[in-house]
């Protein structure tokens, strides 16, 4: 059974319908990247999975527990992280502050749990008294995933993590998912990069209009050349 199953999923935002009919698995520890043009729905899906968007239809099953109408914070005690493209972390906070956040529903965060977000992002670490805000943009990210597995999370969400970075940044950004795949967490993956993401993950699902077009494996999609020429600049 997959860790995440999105069968026939209909959602959008009040009466606006944005996805239509979508299906979407992650096994437990796969890796699993959407794609697809500007609109087609990508970060919805995620806004869906967490309670963030109206739902109109179809299931979500996670852990084997139908999902849809949790709440959020419901959410993250199933075992799901998520971190947004924007707005991801709690700028007047200190580093400290906002991964102490990641664990509020705690009723004492565990230095164990603390140590292994340092060991993996070691900045954060050195930086732990800083101001969020006052953080370059992959330092923020890095607070935003880091706080997102304070929880150690079954599944991880991360949506556009690339987004607004320095380009000799956007190797690293996506070596640390790499290594947190690595170590047993799932991961489901939007990202403007698609080629890169496509190359690094098991599945990747192209989505268009709001509705399914391609799922395959990462690489049988970067082969695909009708996928190259109208999503991946040929």
């Amino acid at each position: 059974m997959a860790l995440l199953d999105v069968s026939e999923l209909d959602a959008g935002y009040g009466d606006l319908q944005i996805l239509e009919g979508v299906d979407l698995t992650v096994d437990d520890g796969e890796y699993v990247t959407i794609v697809g043009p500007n609109g087609a729905g990508k970060s919805t899906v995620m806004k869906s999975i967490f309670g963030l968007t109206n739902y109109m239809g179809g299931s979500i099953v996670f852990d084997g527990n139908e999902i849809h109408g949790y709440r959020p914070e419901d959410i993250i005690q199933t075992g799901v992280g998520y971190v947004p493209q924007n707005d991801n972390v709690f700028p007047s906070l200190s580093v400290m502050e906002n991964l102490e956040m990641g664990a509020y529903i705690l009723d004492e965060v565990p230095e164990s749990r603390l140590e292994a977000v340092f060991d993996r992002f070691p900045i954060l670490d050195e930086r732990r008294e800083q101001k969020a805000g006052t953080m370059s943009g992959g330092q923020q990210q890095m607070l935003a995933m880091g706080r997102a597995l304070m929880l150690e999370p079954k599944l991880l969400m991360l949506d556009e993590p690339s987004a607004g970075l320095a380009p000799d940044l956007v190797d690293d950004m996506f070596d640390r998912i790499d290594e947190i795949n690595d170590d047993g967490t799932a991961v489901l993956l939007v990202e403007q990069n698609a080629k890169e993401a496509l190359r690094r993950c098991d599945r990747g699902y192209v989505l268009v209009q709001g509705q399914n077009r391609y799922e395959d494996d990462g690489d049988a999609l970067l082969g695909d050349e009708q996928v190259r020429q109208d999503f991946l600049g040929g």
